[in-house]
């Protein structure tokens, strides 16, 4: 492992804010999906969050924050942003958007702050762990902590 002396915008910001969070590097590891991701970290799969943007039928944008190792229930999640449909925006829309890639999408600094909802199973946890922004990176903080920086709301958006 890498040690972190490298810092993203995204701990720049957390660091601006006062957010007490905990980076964790795994660059230069070929690890790509998140169930890999928490294994080279030695986290719990359930504590390691992806963070996916999606267009609602009106063409508004959401953010939506859910563990690795579940997929994002599109009624659900439409539901919960009061949206008829909601489906995922392509990877290629994801950079000019988020100013973030596809892999590297963190819910902290992205160009504009969309509606953002972050499954409910993250109360479960005195902490979660998030993309730190850049591909190789991630940030752990408490929910309360992420409050400080993020606008977000709790709601089950997984399937299963």
């Amino acid at each position: 492992m890498k040690k972190n002396t490298e810092k993203t915008n995204v701990m720049r910001l957390l660091e601006q804010k006062k957010v007490g969070y905990v980076s964790h590097c795994y660059v230069d590891t070929g690890v790509v999906s998140g169930r890999e991701v928490a294994e080279v970290l030695h986290q719990n799969p359930a504590q390691v969050f992806k963070t996916l943007v999606t267009a609602g039928g009106s063409g508004i944008n959401y953010v939506f924050v859910l563990p690795c190792d579940k997929e994002l229930d599109l009624k659900k999640a439409a539901k919960v942003v009061g949206e008829k449909s909601i489906g995922m925006i392509k990877s290629k829309d994801l950079l000019g958007l988020t100013g973030y890639i596809h892999g590297g999408c963190s819910p902290v600094g992205m160009k504009k702050q969309f509606k953002t909802v972050i499954d409910t199973s993250a109360e479960g946890f005195d902490t979660i762990l998030f993309s730190g922004g850049k591909i190789g990176w991630q940030v752990e903080t408490s929910l309360d902590e992420l409050k400080k920086i993020l606008k977000f709301d709790l709601a089950d958006i997984t399937s299963g």
